[in-house]
């Protein structure tokens, strides 16, 4: 488990000397712009203020020609108006929906109508008799009907995705608002048309269906165990200000009555070039980038600086508790409540919770996780512009009450304070620091993350480069102070148990007719920027001969393939053994047993020290045919490493108590699977395709586990390395690390591998698969298995993705989440196997109100028997996909892991390159063959998750025929 140091983790310095001098520099481009850059900053960024107060953030990586674009607004639910929570995060859903350019095709018309849905909202929002509201509500609903007829539904979305952006997306929270794209590099200009357009103006269009979507995320969050517990954490730490007395996603009551007057104020307001960033990150140049920046963004008009909401609380002096219920399995959480982003209470949180739980050597890793002490504890950060929360948290284990596990989680913290842990552990953890900081700095979407938070919290780029050395600068007397001063009764407990959620708020369904979508209508704006031309980008494929290396390594004919890593001092060196789950479920038990195991010279709990003070992380992961273990680190330990992972590897020691302990956590983790909704959805989706004979329920029963011997799992760990196997590696001290393996590893002793056990994948017969859970909403699962993998159809099956099922520019998004508001969560699209001889599947889900279930899997049906066409969209899809394919490049360590999934798929060469060759000559009448011969009229097996006493069996049957399953059905437990 990696965490980020407040900010900026990867900020480190790379260089010899850990604390370099930082000092803001101001200069001028050739162009005239002014900017700031800071001295020693690896990430060489330059930051620039347009007249109009809106800041820039750029920074370089020339991996490949993309962008990660942020465009944060300094606002969010902190900010909301007390008499309509919610407001920011709606605005949010709304900053998609187009203005009197983009997404109309007849605005005078439209605009009008839009004047009577407001006006109608206000007169809603004030009646206060329930048939009144109910008869003002139908108005709004046909009136907006009418208006659909001049809108282009998800024209923004069509618009991005036209110039091939990818991970188009927005988020809220308390202190802001944050819109996301990747972007191919040449598309900027088109880009920055296209983001200056939607920030100049705010339209509602498409209201009350969107609203609608945000009442089923509303639902959608009833059902999340873990907002549940956050929100009640929130509102004993801050029961005075907007962090504990309000909520981003808002009340039910303010959602059922919304203003949209309020919402023009708040854009207003807050949506002003003054309070907006734009983030650039990845392959651009400095100074033609701002010149356009400027040149679209630049012309906004600076608002009046908006008020800034500061949440004060009064001294939190003794503890809060409370109690929270829902069916999963039961946790305690502990929250202490400290200072926010710009106190020094920010800095040492960072440090303290690394010291807790960093996933190797922390307190909570060593004294609770690895003796087994609960079923699972860990420590993490919330640091937020006013205030931070420190939160521990513990899962107990089978007969251990939460009053107990708080008590060992509180007990590692009175470690801290009483300066109960080892000096290195400072240093350790700082060094961990210093090695994500290299990897980080090679990704565009955490240097962007970084920047946008950095304006979020009014940091300058100066404090956030520098953040780590006021790490490093910190002594063990300096954490022992600050935690005998700052952790006292400032926190709160929220015990959550099991039982039934009687807090529930179910928000009604209002009844919407189906708006117009317009698909082959386009704005104007629409099509002048089709029109732009831009120069192509031209995709660039993989010659694995040349980009992968080979040698020989061991005697026993094994390959070692490599490649330089040219960036940087991180090294990876992974062995691929030739077994994996089924070749026999016993061997993922003995690797997860190692955890818990020392050997003749360490303990359990020293040994993970060692790697820990080497900077050196191991893992093993197991596919279905392999297992890979991986060592990772600076280089120059590599070579300590290996030594040591093989000291473990042949050296363990069983320890049959803490074999015992762990069968009790597999035991009782089994058991929370079972209460747990996410738990329930994995075992109804593996049942719906495999049904009794699968890999889900493939398991040790308990007297199976309690029988076996530990000697023989370490026996099977011992004699692990004896399979021949290869090896990869990336770094850039080939010779030394290949002699390291070589004298310290055993590459194989040709033995026999077991036979891999088959499990069918029988064909799906259109059976409706029942599972009761007490939620909110209702969940349906699809799955039709179709051919085996056949790369004749990856061309196809690509652009049907993107066009039907994928994306917010998708028929199934469109047709029912914007037309119909039937879900929050849509999507379809068709899956092509792993590997040769294994099947493809036709998938869809919908995530939906109870009460609209038949609705939604009636036109989700619809969709899959009859796909709407739609020329334009084809076209934008086609187009999407092959700027995606231009655009891809992969690199470093990705080109292995890259050619290993194809050379499963029996393909030894980058596919990429036929795909883009048929994709560019693929017509409308390509995809509906595709549609036709792979989709329509497929038979599937449903599975559906919900209460049963709020489904409408009458209309379920229709589905198919219904089997509903027990949890021991579902578990094989």
């Amino acid at each position: 488990m990696k965490k980020r140091l407040l900010l900026v983790s990867f900020m480190l310095v790379v260089s010899a000397t850990l604390h370099a001098q930082y000092k803001t520099i101001t200069k001028k481009d050739s162009n005239g712009f002014k900017y700031e850059t800071v001295e020693n900053d690896p990430s060489k960024a330059r930051i620039y203020t347009l007249e109009n107060g809106l800041k820039v953030y750029l920074a370089q990586n020339h991996d490949e020609p993309r962008i990660q674009t942020y465009i944060p607004v300094r606002t969010g639910s902190n900010n909301d108006p007390e008499d309509n929570t919610g407001l920011a995060h709606y605005l949010e859903h709304m900053l998609f929906k187009g203005t009197s350019k983009l997404g109309t095709v007849n605005w005078e018309a439209e605009k009008a109508m839009i004047k009577q849905i407001s006006d109608l909202y206000e007169e809603h929002k004030k009646e206060t008799d329930v048939e009144k509201k109910k008869a003002i509500y139908k108005k709004i609903d046909e009136i907006s009907k009418v208006a659909s007829q001049y809108a282009v539904a998800n024209e923004y979305d069509k618009s991005v995705a036209s110039i091939g952006a990818s991970g188009t997306n927005a988020h809220t929270w308390f202190d802001e608002t944050v819109y996301k794209n990747v972007i191919p590099s040449n598309e900027l200009e088109k880009f920055l048309i296209i983001e200056q357009e939607r920030f100049s103006e705010l339209v509602l269009r498409l209201f009350h269906t969107e609203l609608e979507a945000v009442y089923e995320e509303f639902n959608r969050g009833q059902d999340s165990d873990y907002r549940t517990s956050h929100e009640a954490m929130m509102k004993l730490l801050f029961p005075t200000s907007h962090y504990g007395t309000q909520t981003t996603i808002g009340t039910s009551e303010h959602l059922k009555n919304p203003s949209m007057v309020a919402i023009h104020n708040y854009f207003n307001q807050y949506y002003v070039p003054n309070n907006i960033a734009v983030v650039l990150v990845g392959d651009l140049e400095f100074e033609p980038t701002i010149k356009l920046v400027n040149a679209y963004f630049g012309s906004m008009k600076k608002g009046v600086q908006p008020k800034e909401y500061v949440a004060v609380e009064p001294p939190l002096t003794t503890i809060q508790s409370t109690e929270v219920f829902s069916p999963q399995s039961e946790r305690v959480e502990i929250g202490f409540r400290l200072g926010g982003v710009k106190t020094e209470d920010a800095t040492y949180l960072s440090l303290i919770d690394m010291l807790l739980s960093n996933g190797q050597a922390g307190l909570i890793d060593l004294d609770v996780n690895q003796k087994q002490r609960t079923l699972y504890a860990g420590s993490s950060p919330m640091i937020m512009k006013d205030y931070s929360v420190h939160q521990l948290t513990g899962m107990p284990n089978e007969g251990q009450s939460l009053e107990e596990v708080r008590d060992i989680l509180l007990g590692e913290l009175e470690k801290i304070k009483k300066g109960d842990f080892d000096e290195w552990l400072l240093e350790a953890v700082v060094n961990e620091f210093r090695k994500n900081s290299m990897m980080a700095l090679e990704s565009n979407d955490a240097m962007a993350t970084e920047m946008y938070q950095a304006f979020i919290y009014g940091r300058t780029w100066e404090e956030t480069v520098s953040e780590i050395d006021k790490i490093a600068k910190i002594t063990k007397a300096d954490v022992v102070k600050f935690a005998n001063e700052k952790y006292g009764d400032n926190y709160a407990i929220v015990y959550k148990r099991q039982g039934e959620n009687k807090d529930l708020v179910r928000v009604e369904n209002p009844g919407i007719t189906p708006i117009d979508l317009n698909r082959e209508s386009e704005s104007e704006f629409y099509k002048r920027l089709k029109n732009i031309a831009v120069q192509d980008i031209q995709p660039e494929f993989i010659d694995f001969d040349s980009a992968i290396k080979k040698d020989k390594i061991g005697k026993v004919g094994g390959t070692l393939y490599s490649i330089e890593n040219k960036t940087n001092d991180i090294a990876t060196v992974t062995y691929i053994m030739p077994v994996g789950t089924d070749h026999g479920k016993v061997l993922g038990l003995a690797v997860g047993y190692l955890d818990y195991l020392g050997t003749n010279k360490y303990s359990a709990a020293d040994i993970r020290k060692e790697f820990y003070k080497l900077g050196i992380e191991y893992s093993f992961s197991t596919s279905t045919d392999k297992t890979f273990i991986t060592v990772n680190g600076l280089k120059e330990n590599i070579p300590a490493g290996i030594a040591l992972l093989e000291h473990l590897l042949t050296d363990a020691k069983a320890d049959q108590e803490a074999y015992n302990n762990l069968v009790d956590q597999i035991l009782k983790g089994r058991q929370d699977a079972k209460s747990s909704k996410g738990g329930i959805q994995r075992a109804l989706s593996s049942y719906i395709v495999s049904g009794e004979d699968s890999r889900f329920k493939d398991i040790f029963s308990e007297s199976e586990l309690k029988s076996l011997n530990p000697n023989e799992l370490v026996k099977i760990v011992h004699s692990f390395s004896d399979y021949n196997q290869d090896v990869f590696y990336y770094g850039n001290d080939l010779a030394a690390t290949k002699k390291a393996v070589e004298k310290h590893h055993n590459l194989g002793k040709n033995k026999k591998v077991p036979a891999l056990k088959v499990y069918p994948e029988p064909e799906t017969t259109g059976t409706v698969y029942f599972a009761p859970y007490d939620m909110v909403q209702a969940e349906i699962s699809f799955r039709g298995r179709e051919i085996k993998f056949n790369k004749d159809i990856l061309a196809a099956s690509n652009i049907f993705n993107n066009y039907f099922g994928g994306g917010m520019a998708s028929v199934v998004f469109q047709e029912i989440r914007e037309s119909k508001s039937l879900a929050y969560s849509a999507y379809a699209y068709y899956f092509n196997a792993a590997e040769k001889e294994k099947y493809n599947y036709v998938m869809a889900y919908v995530g939906t109100q109870a009460n609209k279930l038949p609705q939604a899997v009636d036109a989700m049906m619809e969709l899959m028997n009859d796909m709407p066409k739609a020329e334009n969209q084809f076209e934008n899809a086609k187009s999407s996909v092959l700027k995606n394919i231009a655009t891809q490049r992969y690199t470093k360590a990705q080109i292995f892991y890259y050619w290993l999934t194809l050379k499963e798929k029996g393909i030894d060469y980058d596919i990429n390159k036929d795909l883009y060759k048929e994709i560019q000559t693929m017509k409308m009448d390509d995809l509906v063959d595709f549609f036709n011969k792979h989709v329509k009229g497929k038979s599937f097996n449903v599975g559906l998750l919900g209460k049963k006493e709020n489904l409408d069996w009458e209309a379920v049957k229709k589905f198919g025929k219904i089997k509903e399953l027990t949890l021991e059905d579902l578990f094989g437990y």
